[in-house]
């Protein structure tokens, strides 16, 4: 059996979003059925509905920034109950045996996680994702949306909060340590939120000062624009810590040159083409180039908690699903303060 959700799909790489209908199965013993509440748009939609990837089939219904109430669960689940505010991120399965996985960080599965959306899941059906008014998910795949946080404003941190949480914790973001974060968007206004809740020195670094009042008044303690060449020899050798979020192009070199001794630069951001940098670089200050991608369950539902302490949430604009074009075409034009957010009772 199944049911009908409605839903905003892409059928090609050059056609504008559309509403239709999806069938979403029943609930299997260990899953929820999830009625949808609010789902972030996040760059990573745009890039799978104008097919700027490969491997994208059509229709797709994209979005992993999902949060709503469950309002169905199977005989087994144990994790969560009808009436609970939840939340789906990236990722709604893996192989649950490897290595990585058995060390909570499935979205380093060995044998590759489950996609939220444009990926096969185990009934080998393509998944799709949150632009629509239900979805069924494994419980384990589900994370409890605290108490108190606005469903709105909890829904980019299923990828933007947790993408910039996660580095921010692995390397040690906290009192004492320089943070710098490359970009103002969607996820570096969440980077500057959660550092600086972490108790860590954060600068922004962006290419003009348009958002510096933003980033200031987010928890930020210093601002510089990359487009001024004298930036880069104010803070040569500064930073313990930098965050891109950027996927843009940018001079890697002039950025290695920003870190400390032992300092490390973390990769989020996804560019086009390949990084370059000279060995240098990295050699001549014992430097570390790495990379990050969101966190696994675990670390996410620490994620949710720790911004409901703090009282943390995304910057958002709630647009009716009609808007979902316009919005795109808004996100590229870096026309967002800082996340917009799918009303799904407009589906």
């Amino acid at each position: 059996m199944s049911t009908i959700a409605r839903a905003y799909l892409a059928t090609s790489a050059t056609s504008p979003l559309e509403p239709g209908v999806i069938e979403r199965r029943e609930p299997g013993e260990c899953e929820v059925r999830i009625a949808i509440g609010f789902v972030g748009i996040c760059h990573s939609d745009i890039h799978t509905a104008r097919g700027d990837w490969s491997g994208v089939k059509y229709p797709v219904v994209v979005g992993h920034e999902i949060v709503g109430v469950v309002e169905a669960a199977g005989s087994n689940v144990t994790r969560h109950a009808v009436g609970d505010r939840v939340g789906v991120g990236c990722f709604v399965d893996s192989c649950r045996n490897c290595e990585n996985c058995l060390a909570g960080e499935e979205q380093y599965c060995l044998a590759g996680s489950t996609s939220t959306y444009n990926s096969v899941g185990r009934d080998g059906l393509q998944t799709a994702g949150g632009y629509s008014t239900s979805i069924v998910v494994d419980e384990n795949y589900v994370l409890r949306i605290p108490d108190g946080m606005l469903l709105a404003a909890a829904a980019p941190l299923l990828c933007a909060g947790i993408t910039m949480y996660s580095p921010l914790r692995n390397w040690n973001a906290g009192p004492g340590k320089r943070v710098a974060i490359i970009g103002m968007g969607g996820l570096g206004h969440m980077g500057v939120k959660i550092a600086a809740a972490l108790g860590a020195e954060v600068t922004v670094l962006s290419q003009s000062l348009k958002k510096q009042e933003d980033a200031l008044r987010l928890g930020a303690q210093h601002y510089y624009a990359t487009s001024d060449p004298a930036t880069f020899e104010i803070l040569t050798s500064r930073f313990d810590l930098i965050i891109n979020t950027v996927s843009a192009d940018i001079n890697i070199d002039e950025y290695l040159s920003l870190l400390a001794l032992d300092g490390t630069m973390v990769l989020v951001g996804l560019p086009p083409k390949p990084l370059t940098h000279r060995a240098w670089s990295l050699v001549g200050f014992r430097r570390t180039l790495a990379g990050s991608k969101m966190g696994g369950i675990r670390q996410t539902q620490e994620m949710l908690d720790f911004c409901a302490a703090n009282g943390l949430g995304a910057e958002v604009e709630i647009i009716p699903a009609s808007k979902i074009n316009d919005a795109y075409e808004r996100v590229l034009a870096s026309d967002v303060r800082y996340r917009f957010v799918i009303d799904a009772g407009t589906f």
